[in-house]
């Protein structure tokens, strides 16, 4: 490209280069980056400026949401007199102008000046979805159903009943529902949906919380010192991890960039960034331990094979450890390939592998000219020592037992640690979302690959028999899983009496190693249409032509079990089927049943993290600092317990000394007499709209607000004007959390501001502010400031009430005056 550039574009002006006489325009990154500086006010100094020259000005925004949003920021901060126009010409005729044009980047003309969103926000303001936050992700894993139990921070464990709209001082507002012990209900408004949380799956009328009653407030008090304490034990881990060093990893200059450009596929953006982690955690001179957690079949192995090809060819030995000994060899196989024609020497050691090339193996190992080793745990025997480890991949570490465990807690002591799983056990999801080990998410499925289709069904011979046939006149294979040994032989029966037609072939661990081999190998070559088996299967194969799973009693699986077997089916861009059977003649048990109905409702590509989210609901994370299995996630719901660790750490940073500066989280409540909601005419769908709720209640910023705006107008159409004013309630909540007002009331009279006990506001600012305009301002004996100037109409209101707000924020020294 450079050269391209140069060929093109000669750095002396010749004779064929001529001057247009356009420059580039203002970046305000300065002023974004100074916190005394609104770059808003400054982009408007700037275009003011420029017109005073004689040129238009012209704001380019990305799509007709944010043209919106930004005539609606620029009046907000003084420039009133901007028009959305569509042409040129049109814009030359008036001084300030907004066009809807994707440009990264401004310019000047003698003629007219362009400033681009980008120049003025760094980012686009109707971009790409910013990437989520990692500890929220539960929260948006499972939206909230009807029936679901929650916890309120302050009032405890009740259920949601539903979303209802409420005729609030003559205006609608929209309200969460939600039902306590004995009947007694609250309704919460949307604006403060963020004081409430997922319980979690279990679901009984005795965990209701009684309002007012001391059961709630004692438990989570418990629940607050046992999570300062883990809090603080977290910290001395990380801080231990701070001090460990570990050899800086880097491949030559261009040799990975030339590994990369092998491999047949388009990378998707989380599996880049996932790429991306893992080299810089290779490269920062601290022992990396990062969890890859991808749905099977979205690319965790390429992210495995970049970091060992960095590794080794920095001189570093890697070790990839599979739990079975059909997914080390097709590890093996993976690796040879990608790794064919460099430098590298790659061998597997297995329970496949003959003893005389296992000995050579070890041999080299330990020698150090075996540069990548692929194998089960028999990697992980004390006899296998290394020359140089850099780098150890662990596949599917939830199928390891506590043995193989220690022995890796051993090796991993100042080695690189890289974990692939699709579905993580419970532990290690909330060590990972508790910053003891870093997290990458790969959520993103390939192009052109479709959910895999999922039926619960009664052992059904005309079903199965469809099934099968279905898949073998297509062209495909299908796998037909059993959970024991034993079960094989009446399957085969079944196979040879009513499908006749199908050719079958039976595989199980206890087979002889090189028997279990050739089966594999006839198997994926397309010898066979059906593959009868116990989980052998289960983790890692890549087969793209089978495309039909059936799992005999699949009600003695495991959630995590019975996705990742799911995950063998649906690997190329057919649609896929898979068929768990039930017993006819026996009752399953509860338990496994709502296992099935989570894994057929959890249809969508991508979800793997949702499903080790569902399993930490249904069981529990344990003590992760100990070997206690049933831990005090509970008490208070999974989720709340997250925020509160999170909550607890960041207190520790900031200087707490015990549980007494480790403050619940709080929301204000706010009533201004305006009409707060989405309409239902605006967004039909109640999942969508409470998940619209859900992340308007978590942004904090004038930025992220305007963008959210611009992406509803670009999804929905205009803003109703009650959505408008939701935005307004949002924004008014955040300035009275920041100055300490836990509840304003405004109606035509006027507003009273109620503050807690610990407002950033000095007593003696607040009277200065209430001395210079007695006509309107008085403090109540109560402690409640009464503003009296603030009647109107709801939008009036809530302009003034947003003026007033921050004027006390500059009072308090929170903004420049």
């Amino acid at each position: 490209a450079s050269r391209a550039t140069a060929r093109f574009y000669p750095s002396e002006p010749s004779a064929e280069a001529f001057d247009l006489g356009g420059r580039a325009g203002r970046d305000f990154a300065p002023e974004r980056l100074h916190a005394d500086i609104n770059v808003f006010e400054a982009a408007i100094a700037h275009a003011k400026r420029l017109q005073s020259d004689g040129r238009p000005v012209v704001f380019a925004a990305w799509s007709v949401g944010s043209a919106d949003r930004l005539i609606n920021v620029m009046a907000d901060h003084g420039l009133t007199d901007l028009a959305l126009v569509h042409s040129l010409d049109a814009a030359k005729k008036t001084d300030f102008t907004v066009v809807e044009i994707p440009l990264e980047s401004g310019f000047e003309t003698p003629d007219v000046a362009l400033i681009s969103e980008a120049d003025i926000l760094g980012d686009r303001l109707a971009g790409p979805r910013r990437k989520r936050k990692t500890a929220n992700f539960i929260s948006d894993a499972a939206a909230l159903n009807p029936g679901d139990l929650i916890v309120h921070i302050d009032h405890g464990v009740g259920r949601y009943v539903g979303l209802k709209t409420l005729d609030l001082t003559g205006a609608p507002h929209d309200c969460l529902h939600l039902e306590y012990a004995g009947g007694d209900t609250i309704f919460l408004p949307v604006e403060n949906i963020d004081l409430i949380s997922r319980y979690g799956a279990e679901d009984s009328e005795n965990q209701l919380d009684r309002l007012g009653g001391a059961g709630w407030q004692t438990r989570k008090a418990k629940a607050k010192k046992r999570i300062l304490e883990m809090a603080a034990e977290l910290m001395h881990i990380a801080a231990a991890r701070e001090l460990k060093r570990a050899d800086a990893v880097n491949a030559g200059q261009g040799l990975y960039e030339e590994f990369a450009a092998r491999f047949p596929y388009e990378e998707t953006d989380d599996q880049l960034n996932a790429i991306e982690d893992v080299i810089g955690d290779l490269a920062s001179g601290k022992p990396m331990d990062r969890l890859v957690c991808g749905d099977v079949g979205f690319g965790k192995t390429e992210v495995a094979l970049r970091g060992a090809f960095v590794a080794a060819m920095s001189g570093k030995q890697v070790a990839v450890i599979a739990p079975t000994t059909l997914l080390a060899r097709q590890h093996y196989k993976t690796f040879a390939e990608r790794f064919a024609g460099w430098p590298l020497k790659v061998r597997q050691l297995s329970r496949l592998v003959g003893a005389k090339e296992a000995a050579e193996t070890r041999e080299g190992i330990a020698d150090g000219s075996v540069d990548v080793v692929v194998g089960t745990h028999a990697v992980l025997t004390k006899t296998i020592e290394f020359k140089r480890l850099g780098l150890l991949v662990v596949d599917e570490e939830q199928r390891f037992g506590v043995k193989h465990k220690e022995r890796l807690k051993e090796l991993k002591a100042d080695v690189h640690v890289l974990t692939l799983s699709a579905t993580p056990i419970p532990r290690t999801l909330q060590m990972a979302l508790t910053g003891i080990r870093d997290l990458s998410i790969i959520a993103t499925p390939p192009v052109d690959r479709l959910s895999v289709r999922t039926y619960i069904t009664e052992e059904d011979t005309v079903t199965l028999r469809e099934a099968l046939l279905r898949e073998k006149y297509r062209g495909g294979q299908a796998f037909f899983v059993a959970p024991r040994i034993q079960d094989l032989d009446k399957l085969e029966r079944f196979l040879h009496d009513n499908v006749p037609e199908v050719s079958y072939i039976v595989a199980h661990g206890q087979m002889a190693a090189g028997e279990l081999e050739d089966i594999m190998t006839a198997f994926y070559e397309g010898k066979y249409d059906v593959l009868l088996s116990t989980t052998i299967v289960e983790s890692g194969l890549d087969i793209p032509r089978a495309n039909t799973l059936i799992i005999h009693r699949a009600d003695m699986f495991g959630l995590a079990q019975l996705y990742q077997l799911r995950g063998r089916v649906g690997r190329s861009k057919l649609r896929a089927y898979a068929y768990f059977t039930t017993p006819r003649d026996k009752v399953i048990t509860e338990t496994a049943d709502r296992r099935l109905k989570i894994l057929q409702s959890l249809d969508s590509l991508g979800a793997g993290f949702q499903l080790a989210s569902h399993d930490l609901d249904m069981r529990g994370s344990g003590n992760l600092l100990g070997d206690q299995q049933s831990g005090h996630v509970k008490e208070v719901g999974v989720e709340l317990y997250q925020s509160m660790l999170e909550d607890a750490v960041n207190a520790l940073k900031a200087g707490a000394r015990d549980d007494e500066d480790f403050a619940d989280d709080w929301s204000p409540q706010i009533n201004t007499g305006a009409a707060v909601l989405i309409p239902e005419s605006y967004v039909e769908d109640l999942n969508i709209r409470l998940s619209l709720y859900r992340r308007l209640s978590e942004i904090s910023t004038a930025a992220e607000r305007e963008s959210f705006a611009a992406e509803l107008i670009d999804r929905f159409g205009p803003l109703p004007d009650e959505t408008r004013q939701l935005l307004e309630v949002t924004a008014i909540k955040v300035q009275c959390k920041v100055l300490g007002i836990s509840k304003l009331d405004a109606g035509q009279k006027g507003a009273v501001f109620a503050f807690r006990e610990d407002t950033v506001l000095d007593p003696a600012r607040l009277l200065d502010v209430v001395r210079s305009r007695p006509s309107q301002l008085r403090i109540r004996p109560d402690s409640k400031l009464v503003h009296s100037g603030l009647g109107g109409t709801p939008e009036q209101r809530l302009s003034g009430i947003r003026s007033f707000l921050k004027e006390l924020e500059a009072a308090a020294g929170l903004v420049p005056a």
